[in-house]
């Protein structure tokens, strides 16, 4: 490998490194709903919102398909002292307590939690048990230091704005096995949000954002960063190699122009890929592990594919063989994973159905290049070997005149 090929690829190694640095350094101790470990059930949930008052916090899990919600509604600071209840609704017709459809938890007198529906009529309603105007199922209630939790998967298929829902909680106290009314001051007024459980945003009427804005934010940079660079830029930069080397006249600019896109594809790649691994680190209680995974082997082996750079035998090498395979092959895997891994980003943030179809459409049309480019190369190949038989033809014709005049000669 020259002396400037290796201090070009250190130059792009050493910018690696340092954007890796400054991802990593920028830590933040801010604790969310995020950092919370459904330890005892094991449950995962994929968006949550740290809800501004009553010490409670909202997490969930939408499946478009079948338009169902899974939630738990934790509700914490519950003075073990004394026995109170606490409930958490939608209201799929307007703003307020009154048709709120609510989930309610409490410690009956024998210490066991009981959890319950209850459809919230009027002011006065004590929340009585009745069914929703919605399907529930899988209802339970926990309790364990201080913190109540509200478990229950919502069927939300007659529900028509999905994307602006009115969310109420509420807390109260417990007199034997009988609820009593909440208070109707302070905080207790000020429970009400829209919930958006496609974005995953939830906030009030006159103000956007919540607890999960940050994160929500960091999701998105995180798979604009992925597509970009694995996505977009690792199958440009194969095209360059497979495709610009064919013209003489492009050596050793095609190898430049490939070694910088790839590079830079790299570096990009890892800064999204660190920004994922903080996501994970700061949210312990939402994990996609197939994602993940995929995103750990494609850093893995994207940074062989790098060393593997420095290590370049000449074209002469009788080694060179084995290397132009490994690079290949390594090359290939990391696009396949690349874009295999990005869907199944979209299918996590499930932004928009335009983007999704906006990154499929680069892809058909890259593809699309790739089939038309690789025609165009056999073409050229094929013409070159024609010319190359007949001029070799051509001079074993004149050398075995020559032999025959010599011979006959002698």
């Amino acid at each position: 490998m020259k002396k400037s090929e290796m201090g070009f690829a250190l130059k792009n190694i050493f910018l690696l490194f340092t954007t890796m640095a400054s991802i990593f350094s920028s830590s933040s101790s801010a604790q969310s709903c995020s950092n919370y470990p459904f330890q005892k059930t094991n449950k995962v949930f994929t968006s949550c919102n740290d809800l501004p008052v009553l010490h409670s916090f909202l997490h969930y899990t939408y499946n478009p398909s079948s338009k169902t919600l899974e939630i738990a509604y934790r509700h914490t600071n519950i003075d073990s002292s004394s026995k109170s209840w606490v409930a958490w609704a939608i209201n799929p017709t307007s703003k307020g307590m009154v048709g709120s459809q609510a989930l309610v938890a409490f410690r009956q007198s024998d210490g066991k939690m009981k959890a319950y529906t209850s459809p919230v009529t009027g002011y006065d309603t004590r929340l009585l048990e009745d069914d929703l105007s919605f399907p529930v199922t899988e209802l339970s209630a926990t309790y364990s230091d201080k913190e109540m939790i509200i478990y229950a998967t919502l069927g939300l298929q007659n529900v028509s704005d999905i994307m602006k829902m009115n969310q109420v909680w509420q807390d109260g106290g417990v007199l034997g096995d009988v609820l009593m009314g909440h208070v109707t001051s302070g905080d207790n007024v000020k429970s009400m949000r829209t919930l958006n459980v496609v974005s995953g945003r939830s906030g009030s009427a006159t103000a956007g954002g919540g607890g999960s804005s940050s994160i929500i934010k960091k999701r998105n940079i995180h798979g604009v960063l992925n597509a970009i660079s694995w996505g977009i830029m690792m199958p440009l930069g194969a095209l360059m190699a497979r495709y610009i080397r064919v013209f003489q006249s492009a050596d050793p600019a095609w190898f430049y122009l490939h070694v910088t896109c790839q590079t830079s594809a790299y570096i990009i790649g890892v800064a999204g890929w660190a920004t994922g691994i903080r996501l994970g680190s700061q949210s312990p209680g939402i994990q996609f592990t197939t994602h993940r995974l995929i995103g750990i082997i494609l850093f893995c082996v994207a940074t062989l594919q790098v060393i593997a750079l420095l290590v370049r035998p000449k074209k002469d090498h009788k080694f060179r063989i084995y290397w132009n395979i490994y690079h290949h092959s390594l090359g290939y895997g990391i696009i396949i994973l690349g874009i295999v891994n990005i869907f199944k980003g979209f299918d996590i943030l499930n932004p928009e159905k335009k983007w999704k179809r906006s990154y499929l459409g680069i892809i058909i049309v890259v593809a699309a290049i790739a089939v038309v480019l690789e025609a165009y190369t056999w073409l050229v190949v094929l013409r070159r070997k024609k010319v190359a038989k007949t001029m070799s033809n051509g001079n074993n014709g004149n050398h075995n005149g020559y032999g025959g005049v010599s011979n006959g000669g002698v």
